[in-house]
């Protein structure tokens, strides 16, 4: 499972520094407008992410964790190859659609990590999920600024590519992770957004746990929505140093989730250990708020250590509320807040930026983005330390 991920997540780092000056070649205009137009597909995206994620987790929880897992990867190989000859913005709006639809197989891919891990080595195993995301996240925007060099769309066929490789992967690797004893019906009554709150409400505790996720979601998002955009404004950087500055991110997040997320939840427990996460991600959030040069915005990279701790604990909580039938279901669930999360993200993050950096702006904060992501760290933080500790 780690290693489909990590494959999954070089590819998807592959696109994240070319992507910006895609829509400008393509669109035609400027940066502000450029930033304008990824906030709406970024809504666009996290809205299909929404439908799609209850739907494959609990199709994962009848038909099993591989054959929805090589579904979505194989449509993610089909959208990144549509993104490589996209000529047109509606084109690669649809594409990045498609993307956060098929997206939605995480909720699956926790699931199997549910299914062969104990309770207290969630967080843990939830931990190296992330990392190996952060590690595929150092190769991906590093190689994918070098294939920036030889034109935008260079990177979108590496990256479809690795999804096809994926695939091959999952075909002759991959194990099945679900026993056909523990699968139970699909239903379309629990596979959307409706049914997903009414076990949302079932279950003790949930619906506490799952706004924090949200919360959290959203102030998370201002690194991917609004990093190369940032960097472009405030720095000035190409496409080869937003790049290095993403793989740098993703040596931190690979790291701290390898080394010190275990020792963390074990010293801790899960809820203080997310809280340890919250509080470095507020205090990093308002340190790119003020950054004025490279030098900075790499020192600020220590509070990323701290924020690694939060999705993994946060998921080890929410996976304790499932049973070994419901995984898929509550993953489905998580994935779904993500989405929501990722839904309101683009309108208060990239759009707070897209304002401050138009031409003609009254006031020129290109930190504005990480200033509001603070104010939704912070109220995650509230939340949770409201929330009971979980023992089961």
């Amino acid at each position: 499972m780690l290693v489909t991920i990590f494959i999954d997540a070089i590819g998807f780092g592959l696109i994240i520094p070319v992507l910006p000056r895609l829509l400008m070649a393509v669109g035609g205009f400027g940066l502000g407008d450029a930033v304008r137009v990824a906030a709406w597909m970024g809504l666009a995206i996290a809205v299909a992410s929404f439908f799609s994620a209850p739907v494959l987790g609990n199709l994962s929880d009848r038909f099993g964790r591989r054959p929805v897992l090589l579904i979505a990867l194989s449509g993610l190989a089909l959208d990144y190859l549509l993104l490589a000859v996209a000529n047109t913005l509606p084109l690669i709006v649809l594409g990045r659609v498609l993307s956060g639809a098929f997206g939605g197989s995480y909720a699956p891919a926790q699931a199997a990590i549910a299914d062969v891990t104990v309770p207290e080595q969630r967080a843990r195993n939830f931990g190296f999920v992330s990392a190996a995301f952060g590690v595929g996240f150092v190769l991906g925007p590093a190689i994918g600024g070098l294939l920036g060099q030889l034109g935008e769309r260079a990177p979108f066929y590496v990256a479809s590519g690795l999804a096809a490789l994926n695939v091959a992967y999952g075909l002759t690797v991959f194990p099945e992770t679900l026993p056909a004893g523990r699968r139970r019906p699909f239903a379309w009554r629990r596979a959307n957004p409706l049914g997903a709150l009414a076990a949302i409400r079932a279950a003790p505790g949930m619906a506490p746990a799952v706004a924090v996720l949200v919360l959290w979601q959203i102030a998370s998002l201002v690194y991917p929505l609004t990093w190369s955009f940032y960097a472009i404004a405030r720095f000035g950087w190409p496409d080869w140093m937003i790049g290095a500055s993403l793989a740098a991110v993703g040596v931190v997040i690979a790291f701290s989730q390898t080394l010190l997320t275990g020792r963390i939840v074990r010293r801790f427990g899960e809820r203080d250990a997310a809280t340890i996460g919250l509080v470095c991600a507020t205090a990093g959030f308002l340190a790119y708020g003020v950054a004025t040069t490279t030098w900075m915005a790499y020192a600020a990279m220590v509070f990323i250590a701290g924020q690694s701790f939060v999705q993994p604990s946060l998921m080890a909580i929410l996976s304790r509320r499932a049973t070994a039938e419901t995984q898929g279901e509550v993953q489905g669930i998580a994935a779904m807040a993500l989405g929501l999360g990722s839904i309101i993200a683009p309108l208060v993050l990239t759009r707070t930026l897209a304002g401050f950096v138009r031409p003609g702006a009254s006031l020129w904060m290109t930190g504005s983005a990480f200033l509001v992501a603070a104010g939704f760290a912070l109220a995650a933080l509230l939340l949770l330390r409201r929330l009971p500790r979980v023992t089961v």
